[in-house]
């Protein structure tokens, strides 16, 4: 489902904006915005257009659907960038981390 409310838009954005350890200033100069204009898209008090939230979506490395639908996706997201994280280990950390996960796994049941 999309979603048109911009304060949603806007604190998805800051959570994506966090996680990706940017601060507001890297990203408005990445996608060609005045600080000011990415704070405001952030708070959600200001309208953009399509062309803007691409920008934006290019400057975090998002597709535009993770900004613009609803927290249904964001599980696969985020376990996406768990596996991503994991792949990036070295074997010795992956294989500890795979352990600890199974234990966790096998508690839940």
């Amino acid at each position: 489902m999309l979603i048109f409310d911009f304060h949603t838009i806007g604190n998805k954005l800051l959570s994506i904006r966090k996680r990706n350890g940017m601060t507001q200033a890297e990203v408005a100069e990445s996608a060609g915005l005045s600080d000011r204009t990415y704070a405001d898209i952030e708070r959600g008090t200001v309208n953009m257009r399509i062309e803007t939230i691409l920008r934006i979506c290019e400057a975090l490395h998002i597709t535009p659907d993770e900004v613009l639908t609803d927290d249904n996706t964001s599980l696969s997201v985020r376990q996406n960038e768990l596996i991503e994280r994991l792949n990036a280990c070295n074997p010795k950390d992956r294989e500890t981390a795979l352990q600890l996960l199974s234990v966790f796994l096998q508690s839940l049941d």
